[in-house]
């Protein structure tokens, strides 16, 4: 009876272990989620303004 009480101890405080590190990384998504959406949106504004070009190979960058 008492390796089952401390079997069940054990696998009681796994699972709160488990569920603390679940909802850390639950925390860390939404943070990087929503900066993610932030990059994505400033992107778009400076697509949309025509200052976020690339320059590839030899292409002279617009001050030149």
């Amino acid at each position: 009876m008492t390796a089952l009480e401390e079997r069940i101890a054990h696998l009681t405080r796994l699972t709160e272990d488990l569920s603390d590190t679940v909802a850390a990384q639950a925390k860390e998504i939404d943070r990087l989620t929503a900066r993610v959406t932030m990059l994505m949106m400033r992107e778009a504004e400076r697509e949309a303004e025509g200052t976020g070009g690339i320059v590839l190979g030899d292409e002279r960058p617009p001050h030149y």
